[in-house]
């Protein structure tokens, strides 16, 4: 869906809000999985990566909670990932019935490049916007995500 600006979108449109955020998280989308694939890369990839890069080494169930994504998709996603070496799983010593996940160096490798691309995306995105702005927007983002995910 292409964003739709300008007077072609009704004033009433143009001032509310769910709207304009909506337009704006569809244009975001697009940058991001544009980037990303460029890298053969996914938005899943990078979430699984950054979690084990920030908290540690993480079963498969504890990532899926921690990035908001299913555990099939999680079990996929992870296949995708130890493939390319980016993820190592063994069992875990204190109950062998699951799977701990951790980032190896390769994996740590590729979530800086990813972070990098990711960086010029959001450059892009917020071009418009001065660094205070863009600090200010990405506190009231984090205000509202807060208040609706129940943080």
């Amino acid at each position: 869906m292409e964003p739709t600006t300008g007077p072609a979108a009704p004033a009433r449109l143009r001032t509310t809000p769910s709207w304009l955020l909506t337009q704006t998280a569809a244009h975001a989308a697009r940058l991001v999985a544009g980037a990303l694939d460029a890298l053969d890369a996914r938005g899943y990839h990078y979430r699984l990566l950054a979690a084990l890069d920030e908290l540690g080494p993480a079963s498969q169930a504890e990532l899926g909670r921690r990035c908001g994504i299913d555990r099939s998709d999680v079990v996929a996603v992870l296949n995708e990932l130890a493939a390319k070496d980016l993820v190592r799983r063994a069992p875990d010593p204190a109950d062998r019935r699951r799977n701990v996940v951790t980032l190896t160096t390769a994996g740590r490798r590729e979530l800086r490049r990813m972070a990098d691309t990711l960086d010029r995306v959001q450059d892009t995105l917020l071009a418009p916007l001065s660094p205070t702005d863009r600090g200010e927007l990405t506190r009231l983002l984090t205000t509202l995500l807060d208040h609706h995910s129940g943080r």
